[in-house]
């Protein structure tokens, strides 16, 4: 295989020059290989141009002619012998280094790459400035979810102009509102929305069984890598079979959204999936050359340790080449400040280095996150790397993984095996040289409680604390979004914690006010509608859709977390602190827990004292350092400017939690 030296910096796909249009496609199965172009997307008689090789892997084509404007396939004549075993194997296929698709709404996506020059004028923008990970306060969104109910009122044609519109009460004013400093989108480049009909088998033998809503919304489930998603542009259609992504909206769209993003501080990161491709489309990947981009055994049997389908063949070179450079150009055509992995595991850990190594070498402060599971949990390997990775221990320990059997410390319980000392780790921010450690340093640990996938934090709370473990048919919408006095303090407990704890912080959409995930009736034939939803990944309705005016049933909640969001982003030792600089004091309940966090090493000007009384029963009296402090927390009110002095003692109310700062001398 040549593909590993010889290509790794040779452009690849097509490019644009101003009298020729060249094309550069690896594919070593190929015994032939013909370039199709067409005058439209919906044209039957493309213009057939033989491609050429010199070595079997590399295909090259150049036609003396700027072909702006048309559209292009590939058609492959295979060696003998090397035809993949797919129902797509034989048909014409989009370029997998597309900038842009057009496709028609259905789970085949019929997909077309589209010839244009990259052309947007960014001004002056750049990436975001990010002196510390640690100081990221991430919010995790659909970017639709947060401007597409009526409550939003955002005004604009299609999702990404949406973001655009400055005085609507969702998109950016609500993130500015809000505090956070970085948005984190759910999967973005060009994926099929559609799956193939339920309970109908397809033509290629396709059943779908699982999804009775037969949609995507998520994405999770790539087909174009270098490719943005064309159904939240100005020329997206959702009806079925409809065509989307006629003109190239989507690209000018969403370097729109990220520039005006910048404008307002706020960094841009994407969820990007390299662990697997999507399945029942005609994609270049899965059903042409299968060999080369998914994993098998040692039998030759297909791999899919997550469940997701199958498992992208990261060693190979061609495979990370596409990796890599796919990450590079959303680095450097739409100046994406960094990414999460999706079930980052599954990819090798060269890739990882490469990975973190290209990132890098266009932005020194990229962002880069793992799910750092898929067939394997690997949080402390992946720190071994230097990459920042999802804290489930975290999130466990503090709210539980399961509402009804595995509670945690905002319930007054302890999660699982969790002993005391390793709950005080988690504080410090869950490092190596304490007990229950994953992380070299507190800068890898992306802290959370809830994301986009299982329960929102508020019905995990509504679950535990409300309905005994049970997930009843919700009869009420309103009465259950509002949550008791109890509740209330559960989740405030919960922000609390994840505000005072080092590491990065991220937030799921919605979790400020509590929101619940109530499946919306449709016409699908869901046997779940009118529950809590657990894995809402294929619904593009209002189980997803944010609606603002359920700030209101929780806004104490809503402005609790404000408070503490502009607490955390003036307190660099609240971020920042190692281990060394947290002090913990013992009182006789394990529930009780109460460090100063000394503000010197950080370069914080204020020194913390931080209590939290995890009890139901009874309040907890605590001693307060030598002094006089402010009081930022108490009594669930949260402000960056103090709400009282103390000295000498403290008293903290059950289910709650007291923050004290002072100047240091």
């Amino acid at each position: 295989m040549k593909a590993t030296a010889t290509y790794t910096h040779l452009q690849l796909g097509c490019t644009l020059k101003e009298e020729t249009t060249q094309f550069r496609l690896l594919f070593p199965k190929a015994e032939a290989i013909n370039c199709l172009v067409y005058q439209s997307y919906e044209d039957a008689n493309p213009a057939v141009y033989p491609m050429r090789t010199d070595d079997g892997e590399l295909w090259c084509l150049t036609i003396e002619e700027n072909l702006t404007g048309k559209w292009y396939h590939y058609q492959v004549t295979y060696k003998k012998g090397e035809k993949p075993n797919t129902p797509y194997a034989g048909l014409p296929f989009a370029d997998p280094y597309s900038h842009h698709v057009t496709s028609r709404n259905n789970y085949r996506l019929e997909a077309k790459s589209y010839i244009f020059e990259q052309d947007f004028d960014w001004g002056n923008d750049t990436f975001v400035k990010i002196d510390d990970p640690r100081d990221l306060i991430i919010y995790e969104t659909h970017i639709k979810d947060l401007v597409v109910h009526e409550s939003s009122g955002a005004k604009g044609e299609g999702i990404y102009n949406k973001w655009l519109d400055p005085d609507q009460a969702g998109g950016i004013p609500y993130l500015k509102k809000l505090g956070v400093n970085a948005v984190e989108f759910l999967p973005l480049q060009k994926f099929p929305t559609f799956e193939p009909p339920y309970g109908e088998e397809t033509k290629e033998g396709y059943l779908n069984s699982w999804n009775p809503y037969a949609r995507n919304y998520w994405g999770y489930m790539t087909s174009f890598f270098l490719a943005p998603e064309t159904i939240y542009a100005s020329d997206g259609r959702l009806e079925e079979n409809k065509i989307t992504g006629a003109t190239t909206a989507a690209v000018h769209e969403f370097k729109q959204v990220v520039k005006a993003l910048h404008e307002n501080g706020i960094a841009v990161i994407m969820d990007v999936v390299y662990n697997h491709t999507s399945l029942f489309d005609i994609n270049p990947l899965c059903h042409h050359m299968p060999d080369i981009f998914l994993r098998r055994d040692e039998n030759g049997k297909l791999m899919n340790r997550s469940g997701t389908g199958n498992e992208m063949n990261t060693e190979h070179p061609i495979v990370k080449k596409l990796i890599l450079d796919s990450i590079k150009f959303w680095m450097e055509e739409y100046h994406i400040d960094g990414f999460r992995f999706d079930l980052a595991g599954l990819l090798d850990e060269k890739c990882w280095d490469d990975i973190r190594a290209t990132a890098k070498s266009v932005n020194p402060d990229a962002v880069i996150i793992a799910e750092p599971w898929g067939g394997r949990y690997v949080p402390y390997l992946f720190s071994s790397h230097d990459w920042a990775s999802w804290n489930d221990r975290f999130r466990n320990g503090i709210k539980g993984s399961d509402p009804l059997h595995d509670r945690g410390f905002i319930f007054s319980d302890w999660q699982n095996s969790i002993d005391r000392n390793q709950l005080e780790n988690l504080f410090q921010g869950t490092v190596r040289e304490l007990e229950g450690g994953l992380f070299k340093t507190s800068a890898h640990s992306v802290n959370y409680l809830e994301s986009h996938d299982g329960y929102t934090l508020g019905d995990f709370i509504r679950i535990g604390a409300r309905y005994e473990g049970e997930n009843p048919v919700v009869d009420n919408p309103d009465v259950h979004k509002a949550f008791s006095s109890e509740e209330r303090k559960i989740a405030k407990l919960g922000a609390f914690c994840l505000m005072v704890t080092p590491g990065i912080v991220m937030i799921h959409a919605g979790q400020e006010f509590a929101r619940s995930k109530v499946i919306v009736k449709t016409n699908a034939n869901d046997s779940e509608a009118g529950k809590m939803d657990y894995d809402s990944y294929n619904k593009d309705n209002e189980t997803n859709w944010i609606n603002f005016n359920d700030i209101a049933a929780n806004k104490q909640l809503y402005h609790y977390y404000i408070g503490l969001i502009g607490i955390r982003k003036g307190s660099p030792a609240l971020c920042r602190s190692e281990q060394s600089s947290i002090q913990f004091e013992h009182y006789n309940d394990p529930l009780h827990i109460c460090f100063y966090v000394n503000g010197e090493e950080s370069g914080d000007i204020y020194d913390y004292y931080v209590a939290i009384n995890a009890t139901f029963s009874h309040s907890m009296d605590i001693t307060v350092p030598k002094g006089t402090w402010e009081v930022l927390v108490n009594n669930g009110f949260a402000s960056a400017s103090p709400l009282d002095l103390i000295k000498d003692s403290a008293n903290i109310d059950p289910h709650s939690a007291m923050l004290l700062r002072m100047l240091r001398h």
